[in-house]
């Protein structure tokens, strides 16, 4: 016997079951591209402080392109 899980889905709060719902944990293929739509226009972000060392992008130098190739 094949176990399922169920378990809301996190846009809407519909249920949405394993192995039955193939866009498992959202339970529509429509949750699923509001959800990635989110991530792709920065909605959702992960908190994080400078940390001032030279790791930042922000200060990270690039090279000058003199034009001449180095091989």
């Amino acid at each position: 016997m094949p176990r399922t899980f169920t378990r809301q889905c996190p846009h809407c709060t519909r249920q949405a079951t394993w192995p039955d719902t193939p866009t498992y944990p959202f339970c529509s293929e429509r949750c699923q591209l509001i959800d990635l739509g989110a991530w792709a226009s920065g909605e959702y972000r992960v908190p994080c402080e400078s940390t001032g060392d030279a790791t930042d992008l922000a200060a990270i130098e690039m090279p000058e392109d003199t034009g001449e190739d180095e091989y």
